[in-house]
């Protein structure tokens, strides 16, 4: 039978994995919904999440127009406005990265 601790560490152990999950799930829901490809969306999401603080990435949720971006341009554009280099720079390069394909 499985002991009290081992259970406990079961039980921290999968909170800790659902806790990353959730900003992944909810960034690469936002890409799609700003009209990134799922495959892009994915791949962008994943190495964004790694990269950016929770903030970050709840600024990145809060851009009032993204979600009529056009185009991956269109969306730089938007994460841009954002006066954040560090979020600009990691955006930019994992679109790059997806998009190409060179990641993912």
């Amino acid at each position: 039978m499985m002991s009290a601790r081992l259970g406990w560490t079961l039980v921290a152990a999968s909170a800790a994995l659902a806790g990353c999950a959730l900003p992944e799930a909810r960034v690469r829901t936002g890409l799609e919904r700003a009209g990134l490809s799922p495959r892009v969306s994915g791949c962008m999401a994943e190495r964004m999440v790694d990269r950016l603080s929770l903030a970050q990435l709840r600024r990145l949720g809060d851009l009032p127009h993204a979600r009529d971006a056009r185009s991956l341009p269109d969306f730089l554009r938007e994460v841009r406005a954002l006066g954040d280099p560090e979020i600009l720079g990691v955006t930019t390069s994992s679109a790059a990265l997806c998009a190409t394909g060179l990641a993912g």
